[in-house]
């Protein structure tokens, strides 16, 4: 059996729910490089002013000594106070909730935010940690030996990878 995502289509889902979820005075924020992506496009469809926030799970990870900065990729840039902000932190694929813990620990490290919510271009199960995201665009499920990326080619459009073997 063949996993067929459509990531716009998803994409357009989000974008729902995050107005749903957010309010007049929301900051987005993305967690690298997906969550990212996610953020700064959606920013800009919602008419947000400014830029996006852009977050690293980086330095909060749990295997840090294992894999030190390798794939960091960008590093946290939050251009606004968090303190008392709310936020909608933001990702692609939502899985064991470790990165999510991570995200959090680096989020608090620049300041106390009101609120913060999740919201996720896909929820694929396997949680290793009590994480939910209080938006997804789709939830599927994936044996543990494949891997869902989000993938955004030249002109900004989003499509998935899956990688690993079927279980």
């Amino acid at each position: 059996m063949k996993l067929a995502l459509d990531a716009e289509a998803l994409y357009k889902e989000l974008l729902r729910g995050v107005q749903q979820l957010g309010a007049a005075d929301t900051r987005l924020v993305g967690i690298t490089s997906g969550g990212a992506w996610l953020a700064e496009r959606l920013q800009k469809d919602l008419g947000f002013p400014g830029s996006a926030g852009i977050i690293s799970s980086a330095m909060h990870r749990d295997d840090f000594a294992q894999r030190g900065l390798a794939g960091a990729g960008a590093q946290t840039q939050l251009p606004f106070d968090v303190n008392g902000a709310h936020i909608v932190l933001l990702d692609d694929v939502l899985y064991t909730g470790r990165t999510i813990r991570a995200v959090l620990n680096e989020l608090f490290d620049y300041g106390r935010p009101a609120s913060v919510k999740l919201a996720v271009l896909v929820d694929r199960g396997g949680r290793e940690l009590p994480m939910q995201a209080d938006y997804a665009a789709a939830r599927i499920a994936l044996p543990a030996s494949q891997s869902l990326a989000l993938a955004r080619d030249k002109d900004g459009r989003f499509s998935f990878q899956i990688e690993g073997q079927e279980g």
